[in-house]
């Protein structure tokens, strides 16, 4: 999954680049730097390889949330419907505008369910954040037609689905707004960066400001800069630029590999009972980052995640439902408000809620789903073995289950 595991001489040679000049900073020092602008040239190249008009770097995925948000004009007050399977930055993110993260249910695409994000409107509604999981998609087309209907912002959280498409355009770019984290365990790495993606020119230029302390970085200099709005410092280094410029040229190559470990994984563990796979709104444009397959039961998919344990062979199998960062049933640092400041009352009351709302729906499909991660460094030998391995444990489970259940 991760583009570290092929990290390389193209990596070394951009760092080298930027270590030469001395100059880490995206901005200024123009002189020094001596022609090498690595953040600026790996925006260019963004945009060229995702189709999107413009792209702002950020220090991390959560940055760049928290950029998009502030940008289409979300804050104090806000509702923003997200799903409650994600990773903590997407509740972060919303809560660091002062804005009010509203939680649906997830069905089997394993991201928000439309009709859940029907249910959750109200009048203070502002945005619709559908995250796209595990290397996949949430129902775009459907979200688009609500967001269409209750004239709601469509903001696309795609930090976990770099390289998918939806119907031949890349996620982050459908929106009206996108993001991608480029951390070191995703598919293209910076080892820490982000990136907002849009198509609006003031988006792009509220976020430029943004991400920089609010400069207008139209000043012949940056103490020649004016500040036509607050900002923050979510810049990139050059360094971190450097490595996303070498991944991103071998972004396609990963995709090709995934997709070939993922089809392979997917065929073997296809024909044993019991087992059914995600559901995916356009399976052409799946990233394949994840194999996310279900089990009948709670009871078979805890076994099997016991007996992996056992083998020692857990590693990079997710069971999400016990997972302390990406399923609203442990996150109950969320729901007993442990800042370390105050909150506003909005925010307060709306986490409140979450200790005693319904997530029977989500929980029902959580709790049965297990998702392997796609290595790129697989051999075919070894996917063979983990295939045979997987599928020895999966139908004892299942037998043992179907056995309780009878009793």
């Amino acid at each position: 999954m991760p583009g570290f595991e092929l990290w390389g001489a193209e990596e070394r040679k951009e760092v080298n680049d930027v270590l030469e000049t001395g100059i880490l900073m995206r901005y200024g020092f123009d002189g020094p730097r001596k022609g090498i602008f690595k953040a600026r040239e790996l925006e260019e190249a963004i945009c060229k390889r995702f189709g999107s008009k413009y792209a702002q770097l950020t220090s991390s995925g959560t940055a760049a949330l928290t950029t998009a948000l502030a940008v289409l004009g979300i804050g104090a007050g806000d509702e923003v419907i997200m799903p409650s399977f994600t990773f903590v930055a997407s509740f972060e993110g919303v809560l660091s505008t002062g804005a009010v993260p509203v939680l649906v249910d997830v069905d089997e695409t394993l991201t928000m369910d439309p009709s859940a994000v029907r249910r959750a409107i109200t009048d203070k509604t502002k945005c619709v954040m559908p995250v796209h999981m595990c290397g996949s998609m949430a129902d775009l087309e459907a979200l688009q037609s609500i967001c269409r209907e209750h004239n709601l912002i469509l903001l696309e959280d795609a930090c976990q689905s770099i390289g998918a498409t939806y119907k031949g355009k890349a996620l982050g770019t459908i929106g009206d707004a996108g993001t991608f984290s480029f951390d070191f365990v995703k598919i293209m790495t910076c080892a820490e960066g982000g990136v907002v993606l849009t198509n609006k020119e003031d988006l792009y230029q509220k976020c430029d400001g943004y991400t920089d302390h609010g400069h207008d970085h139209k000043g012949v200099d940056r103490g020649a800069d004016l500040h036509p709005f607050i900002g923050y410092n979510f810049r990139i280094s050059e360094l971190h630029a450097a490595v996303g410029l070498a991944q991103i040229r071998k972004l396609d190559m990963f995709l090709d590999i995934q997709k070939r470990n993922h089809s392979f994984l997917k065929n073997m563990l296809a024909p044993i009972p019991g087992v059914s796979f995600r559901k995916i709104p356009d399976p052409e444009g799946d990233s394949c980052t994840f194999l996310s397959w279900f089990l009948p039961t709670e009871e078979a998919a805890k076994a099997v995640i016991s007996e992996l344990k056992a083998q020692g062979i857990l590693a990079g199998n997710f069971y999400w439902y016990d997972n302390n960062w990406h399923y609203i049933r442990k996150w109950d640092h969320l729901k007993n408000l442990d800042f370390l400041h105050p909150v506003n009352d909005q925010q307060r009351e709306a986490l409140t809620r979450l200790r005693s709302q319904d997530f029977s729906a989500s929980d029902a499909v959580m709790s049965r789903c297990i998702s392997t991660a796609i290595s790129l460094l697989w051999t075919e030998e070894q996917i063979r073995e983990k295939g045979e391995k997987i599928a020895e444990i999966v139908k004892k489970a299942v037998a043992m289950s179907d056995v309780n259940s009878e009793l």
